[in-house]
């Protein structure tokens, strides 16, 4: 009896698509799973890019043949020297006798002493005495040096008088054009100087200054001065 049962259920199963599984027969092992490969391991951040490099200077270019040209002004003063100086001899004081509607200001240094740079023409101040002193501009990138300096003096004549002594000297051989070109050039920086000496002598004799004139005309060939950031530079 229990055989039949036994071949009954089998061939249910069978049918069925089922295997029987006879209490009496042992199971095959299950295959263990293979284990997990450990996830792969995050590769560090790239270190940033470095910052480009700056763009190379443009060198400063040497005059070949220089021509030194010295331009001397004076004035006479009916006041000593030292209040002379004390009115008109602040290293800004520039703004007002050559009338830079946009002032003046210190940018380094400290007003009054050497190595001092004022906004008009990034000037430097590179001598002083007690009554005078000595500025020049700035080398630039890119431009011919022309070794520009001024120098402003109050000068004892009396002990009631002075006179102003203003001299300018650079190497104009870089305007362009002729001898005639160049003379001009130096025509025009003597005029916007006496300009200014004339103002200064108002101002320490204790007058107003008048309104500006205009400026002169730019001469045809001449190399511009260069300006100082946010202030207009005078011609010099």
């Amino acid at each position: 009896m229990l055989a039949r049962m036994m071949v009954s259920a089998t061939a249910l199963a069978a049918l069925s698509g089922c295997v029987f599984v006879s209490a009496h027969e042992t199971p095959a092992p299950e295959t263990p799973l293979a284990a997990a490969p450990p996830p792969a391991a995050t590769p560090p951040p790239a270190p940033p890019a470095p910052p480009p490099a700056p763009p190379p200077r443009e060198r400063v270019e040497s005059v070949a043949s220089p021509t030194y040209v010295s331009i001397p002004m004076e004035i006479a003063v009916n006041k000593p020297a030292k209040d002379v100086w004390a009115r008109i001899g602040k290293y800004c004081d520039i703004a007002e006798w050559l009338q830079i509607a946009a002032g003046c200001t210190i940018t380094a240094g400290k007003d009054g002493e050497i190595g001092a740079v004022r906004t008009v023409g990034s000037e430097i101040l590179v001598g002083k005495t007690e009554l005078s002193y000595t500025y020049t501009q700035p080398v630039r990138d890119g431009r011919p040096y022309n070794l520009y300096h001024g120098t402003l003096e109050a000068r004892p004549v009396t002990a009631k008088t002075s006179k102003l002594v203003y001299t300018l000297m650079y190497d104009n051989s870089l305007v362009a054009g002729d001898a005639a070109a160049k003379d001009a050039e130096v025509a025009r920086r003597r005029t916007t100087f006496e300009n200014a000496l004339k103002n200064m002598k108002i101002l320490a004799e204790g007058g107003k200054l008048p309104p500006p004139p205009p400026r002169p005309a730019a001469v045809p060939g001449a190399t511009p001065a260069p300006a100082a950031p946010a202030t207009p530079r005078p011609p010099g």
